[in-house]
């Protein structure tokens, strides 16, 4: 008789060849399936979706920082009638509406450029006066100019709109000329060649070069007007002074005045500019250069803000001479900082924005519209036509050339972000009243004339090293804290501290730099020896008592049970940890002693750091944020690590152990390798969350952009350091910093929508998010690679 099985299957009446029925419990409903299936759909389409999403705001931060790179558009607009007689100036409103010409006689011109009989308006000038010189200020609405008698006045232009019904609004002119002022108090003939004026508020100067029996002399006039109750009163004349002697025999060709009315600047015949400066009252020539070594200068003109000068020369050459300190000097000079591409021809006309670093320089054939503060010509323009002179807006968008036919050529500019470019962003420049080329972030000040600074090597700089700080604190702690918990802790203790630590990963960011700026940063401020000898004294504790503990016999080492062993060496520790802290004012007052400026002796780190090495102390710096970011990163790398550590197979544990490998032993050569592709990842999951972070460095660092020295070794510049640790100077830990997410979130709110403040934001965005995908990809290679090489067959 057969044996019976009785978990055997009951007999079926199938045919041979045929398959068998799938029993009931194995089938699984219509409803499950179509559950089944909708959510296989709709896993693809969130997929699909958040790679749409990503790309669509990759295409988004490109859409804005696209027009940075794009160059300034010069195209004609309109030819006008001017009929203005050579050796005309011309000038244009605000709207380049109503473009004047002003021939030396007693009417300014205007001529609408929608056509239209043209307005001719008188000047007001005494009859008889006979213009010599004349110069257009678009920025205060006036012409100066100087007579063949001696004196020099203004002629007002200003304009009124006004709207009658609902058609655009009518433009109305008018002139003003104010009185003439002398310049001499003899009566000599003496005509004006060329002058400038300035206007300081309190002090008022006219500078003029006049001709007297075939020689050119230099005098100067300062004003005064009176104020009362009533308001400004009439202007008088201060006093007179002549500046020929100083100018040791050359003759002057051009005089400039500085907006501050305490300094002039004249080019000669020499090709020399000479710097004069008014002190208590007194003239004195303070500096003399050859812009291009020697040879001629064609003209000389201010930069917007009239702290740099441009200087071009019959060979079409242009170069920008900006007043800064030294470096080892004591008072402010001129000095080379830009050079410019040359244009073909002699330069015979400049004009210089009224808005930014912008200006026009050009010839009768080709025109070249440049940046000065990255020296970049933003545009080159080949005229179809014979230019003789220029005039801009005051708005900087509108070109008017007149031709020698008299015919005004208005032409459209537009170009809305001059200040950016690669260079500017990331290269060494050389701004105003900087003794040498810097990398700089400044994009806002309380002047016009202010010239923005978008360097983002500061903040990328600010990133890395608050980056690198929190990572140096947080790697060693949590690597060892995961290692430690989720091998050698005993298990009733590891349920606790695993909770823990991911509770802690749910702090938010702002109440850790809440407590970094108002606890932290005060408490360590005068404790930074304390703080290094704690630093040291626990790894070196841990170390030494953990040997000793291996070297006991196992006699000894069997009292504890396995896993508490924490608990007689965590309180030694602590002890050491404390006396450490305790010694740290000892510490302090044998090494750290700082020498005052009447010779005492204090001992203070604070003052010591910067005395022995050269490099600032903040008390918000790196290094408070590396303690607090590192407390953030510190729950996510152990949380990943840990994961990664007791996901070893015990099996090969067990096999290592049953070979007489030690506990130690095992987690190297076994938990470890297996485990080091989670680990890597852990790494980089902690190094996203410390470069993104953002509220712990704008509480914790004071949010300064500042780099030092920092990024000349990354840069490019090498240099020899600012104190004794040239090299130290790259990562001063004692600084404050800027990183690119504090920057965005702090400025981003104000920045005006679609200016190069706001699209600059967005390619700090864009570094940002290369910086951690290249970083990503690099370790996603690297994690795959480890994968693969201890991964378990």
């Amino acid at each position: 008789m057969p044996p019976s099985f009785p978990d055997a299957p009951p007999p079926t009446n199938s045919a041979p060849g045929e398959p068998r029925p799938v029993p009931e419990r194995f089938i699984v409903s219509r409803g499950t399936l179509r559950w089944d299936r909708f959510m296989n759909s709709a896993i693809v389409f969130g997929g699909i979706g958040i790679i749409v999403a990503v790309f669509g705001i990759f295409a988004f931060i490109l859409l804005e920082i696209a027009p940075l790179f794009q160059g300034a558009r010069v195209e004609e607009k309109i030819q006008i009638p001017l009929s203005a007689p050579k050796g005309s100036l011309v000038g244009l409103d605000e709207w380049s509406e109503l473009p004047f010409y002003f021939d030396g006689g007693h009417e300014v011109v205007f001529q609408p450029a929608k056509g239209g009989p043209a307005q001719r308006l008188p000047t007001g000038l005494p009859m008889g006066t006979q213009i010599t010189a004349q110069r257009h200020d678009p920025l205060k609405g006036r012409m100066m100019i100087g007579t063949s008698d001696g004196r020099v006045g203004f002629i007002g232009i200003s304009y009124q709109s006004q709207y009658q019904g609902k058609g655009a609004p009518i433009i109305q002119p008018s002139v003003k000329a104010d009185p003439l002022l002398p310049l001499r108090e003899d009566p000599t003939p003496a005509p004006v060649v060329d002058m400038d004026y300035a206007d300081a508020g309190d002090k008022k100067l006219f500078a003029a070069i006049q001709e007297i029996d075939g020689q050119r002399r230099l005098s100067t006039m300062s004003l005064r007007q009176k104020k009362s109750l009533m308001g400004k009163g009439k202007t008088e004349i201060e006093r007179r002074d002549d500046l020929t002697a100083l100018l040791s025999g050359v003759s002057p060709k051009r005089v400039l005045v500085a907006g501050t009315a305490d300094s002039l600047l004249v080019t000669t015949d020499a090709g020399e500019v000479l710097y004069f400066y008014r002190q208590s009252s007194e003239w004195q020539l303070r500096q003399k250069f050859q812009p291009f070594d020697g040879g001629p200068v064609s003209g000389a003109d201010f930069l917007f803000g009239q702290v740099s000068l441009v200087c071009y020369d019959p060979t079409g050459k242009v170069r920008i001479f900006s007043l800064f300190v030294p470096e080892g000097g004591s008072m402010r000079l001129f000095g080379l900082t830009k050079e410019f591409q040359p244009i073909q021809g002699p330069i015979t006309y400049y004009r210089a924005s009224q808005r930014n670093k912008s200006f026009l320089v050009g010839n009768a054939n080709e025109c070249a519209l440049c940046y000065a503060t990255t020296a970049s010509v933003r545009r080159s323009v080949k005229l179809p036509f014979e230019a003789v002179s220029v005039a801009m807006d005051a708005k900087a968008e509108h070109l008017g050339f007149l031709d020698t036919k008299g015919a005004l050529h208005l032409y459209e500019v537009s170009d809305p972000h001059p200040e950016a470019g690669l260079r500017a962003f990331f290269g060494q420049v050389w701004y105003e009243g900087f003794a040498k080329p810097k990398y700089e972030w400044q994009s806002t000040s309380g002047t016009d004339d202010f010239e923005p600074k978008l360097s983002l090597v500061p903040l990328i700089i600010g990133s890395l090293k608050g980056t690198l700080y929190a990572m140096l604190f947080a790697v060693p702690i949590a690597l060892l804290a995961a290692i430690y918990t989720s091998q050698f802790l005993a298990p009733q203790m590891k349920r606790i501290v695993k909770p823990a630590m991911e509770i802690m990963a749910s702090l938010p960011s702002v109440v850790l730099g809440f407590l970094a700026a108002l606890w932290l940063a005060p408490l360590i401020e005068n404790k930074v020896p304390s703080i290094l000898l704690v630093i040291l004294s626990i790894p070196i504790s841990a170390s030494i008592l953990g040997t000793l503990w291996g070297r006991l016999p196992i006699l000894y080492r069997n009292r504890l049970p396995k896993g508490t062993e924490y608990l007689l060496i965590a309180p030694v520790m602590l002890l050491l940890a404390f006396l450490g802290w305790q010694l740290g004012p000892v510490i302090e007052r044998a090494f750290f002693v700082a020498t005052m400026a009447d010779g005492s002796q204090v001992a203070d780190f604070r003052l010591w750091w910067p005395q022995f090495t050269g490099m600032p102390y903040d008390q918000r710096n790196c290094m408070v944020v590396g303690f607090m970011m590192g407390f953030a990163v510190i729950p996510v790398v152990f949380t990943i690590a840990e994961d990664a550590l007791s996901n070893v197979p015990p099996a090969l544990t067990s096999a290592s152990e049953a070979l007489g490998a030690s506990r130690w032993q095992v987690v190297r050569t076994v938990v470890l390798p297996i485990a080091s592709a989670g680990i890597f990842s852990a790494l980089m999951i902690g190094f996203g969350r410390a470069v993104g972070e953002t509220m712990i460095v704008v509480m914790a660092t004071g949010n300064t952009p500042v780099m030092d020295e920092a990024g000349r070794l990354i840069f490019g510049d090498l240099g020899l350091g600012n104190g004794n640790f040239p090299l130290a100077d790259h990562w001063n830990l004692f600084n404050g910093m800027r990183t690119l997410s504090a920057n965005i979130a702090v400025e981003l709110p104000e920045a005006a929508q679609g200016s190069t403040h706001y699209r600059t934001l967005f390619l700090g965005a864009l570094v940002l998010f290369a910086m951690t995908f290249v970083l990503n990809t690099l370790a996603e290679v690297l994690r795959q690679k480890l994968r693969d090489k201890f991964k378990i067959v």
